[in-house]
């Protein structure tokens, strides 16, 4: 059971000094999330999209599932190897990540179309070979794809294991249906759009994965990441088995968790399960909130689902 909110109150302020260090909020962004007024941006406030990416801890987790996922494939992960500074800063990686994810979702239209043509720009500077000598590019299409669905999935699987709100049917294939747009703005072609298609697109992309050198060092560096937050191995082990446990049969078997590995992951996963509901609580100024208010909508709608959500296009 969650804790009760007289017991949670006292940590909710340590708790946002945790976000606040870990992902803080820059000054000199040119995101404006307050203004103009009415502007839905990409997704608007009845989106699946918005629910799913409002849940922190599930984003967090699933993020860092995504990541772990990421670097099965050889190709995706040559482009990070070659042309990113993964080994000197790679919470700074995470943090540009989580910045354009926020952006893209929550900023009014026109500052997340500058968002999405940026990074195109950068995608198409990013050439080389596999250790394979096959050829990759940032902007290749399947490329754009694989790394799309699998942030999609494991932002999904992180709402549903963290969020405390239950995810109503259809609402995956809406979530999926959504993000697709996006991906495809970035250059990505035959994304999947509901949760039977990315089930089916993770059967036929097995064959291509693999558990390399590369996939090693990578993970070890992320399990040595430092973040500048109290307790910070602590909450960093936390995180990290929890976003494990959002990890599908196929990838825990091709990345060989172990037994007990796998049993770390369930015992953090309840964990964060538990206090998830107090980041919510200590985050009632995010971006998600300021987007709401928007649009003139009360964020506490963010933790609803409309029966019949209105697109927005």
């Amino acid at each position: 059971m969650p804790l009760p909110d007289l017991l949670t109150r006292p940590l909710r302020a340590p708790l946002r000094h945790w976000v606040l260090s870990a992902f803080p909020r820059d000054p000199a962004s040119s995101l404006d999330y307050d203004h103009p007024h009415g502007d839905p941006g990409w997704f608007g406030p009845d989106s699946a999209t918005w629910r799913v990416h409002g849940d922190f801890p599930g984003m967090l987790a699933g993020g860092l599932a995504a990541l772990t996922l990421q670097t099965l494939h050889p190709l995706a992960l040559a482009g990070v190897w070659d042309h990113s500074n993964f080994r000197d800063d790679l919470l700074g990686r995470l943090r540009r990540t989580t910045a354009f994810v926020g952006g893209t979702t929550y900023a009014p239209r026109a500052q997340a179309d500058a968002l999405i043509e940026r990074v195109r720009q950068i995608h198409t500077r990013v050439r080389g070979h596999g250790e394979d000598g096959r050829p990759y590019a940032a902007d290749d299409p399947h490329l754009l794809t694989w790394v799309h669905v699998t942030e999609a999935y494991s932002f999904l699987q992180g709402y549903r294991r963290y969020s405390h709100v239950a995810l109503p049917a259809g609402a995956a294939d809406r979530y999926y249906g959504e993000v697709r747009r996006l991906a495809e703005a970035l250059g990505a072609r035959a994304v999947p759009a509901s949760e039977r298609e990315v089930l089916d697109y993770f059967r036929r992309v097995q064959p291509e994965l693999v558990c390399s050198e590369r996939s090693r060092v990578v993970l070890g560096l992320l399990a040595q990441v430092r973040l500048p937050v109290p307790a910070a191995g602590l909450s960093r082990d936390l995180f990290l088995l929890a976003a494990a446990a959002l990890l599908p049969a196929w990838a825990v078997a091709l990345l060989r968790h172990t037994p007990q590995q796998q049993r770390q992951a369930r015992v953090a996963a309840h964990a964060l399960w538990a206090i998830a509901p107090m980041f919510r609580a200590a985050l009632s100024d995010g971006i998600a909130s300021r987007a709401c208010r928007r649009v003139g909508r009360s964020p506490d709608q963010l933790t609803r689902w409309p029966a019949q959500p209105r697109a927005t296009n």
